[in-house]
């Protein structure tokens, strides 16, 4: 505990941040964007199928491989795409003057039966309020979200189909 790793002298080490690179906007401009430091998060044992996972100086959640003290792990993940994509739908509309006032996720995801009993397909159903959203904003808005600047998507395997729906309320 608390040795430093050892390199072996043949791999490279990992890089502690990602490199820039261009980001599209929504007018198709391209600006840059700045490095991200790596995520570092401690996952500790619990007992039993529980780990509690937190950034330093962060408050931590539960994860329960049986569910009865927190979210599975895959719930988690799917919690995290749900809240991911949910961020983005909610800066898209206060960016276009038509803020949510509330939104709602509820997620599906459907698992394999074979081990790794991974997802094969998420749908993402958005129940969105707010004065004077319009469907083809609120759809825009999602399909931003999903398919352009949610990283959790992105770091699904690519043939995981994500889908969504969208009920649009007052």
């Amino acid at each position: 505990m608390g040795a430093e790793p050892q390199s072996d002298g043949n791999s490279a080490a990992p890089a502690a941040t990602t490199a820039a690179k261009p980001a599209a906007t929504d007018s198709g401009r391209t600006q840059p964007v700045a490095p991200q430091p790596a995520a570092t998060i401690a996952v500790t044992w619990s007992g039993e199928q529980t780990f509690d996972a937190a950034r330093p100086d962060r408050p931590a959640i539960r994860l329960d491989g049986s569910g009865s003290t927190g979210p599975s792990p895959v719930d988690g993940l799917l919690a995290s795409l749900a809240s991911c994509a949910g961020i983005d739908v909610v800066e898209i509309l206060a960016k276009r003057r038509t803020p949510a006032s509330s939104i709602r996720i509820d997620v599906v995801g459907e698992r394999v039966a074979t081990i790794p009993k991974r997802l094969k397909h998420v749908t993402l159903n958005f129940h969105i309020a707010g004065a004077g959203i319009d469907r083809a904003n609120a759809e825009r808005a999602i399909d931003l979200a999903v398919n352009k600047y949610c990283s959790v998507r992105d770091s699904i395997r690519q043939d995981v189909p994500v889908e969504w729906t969208l009920e649009l309320g007052e």
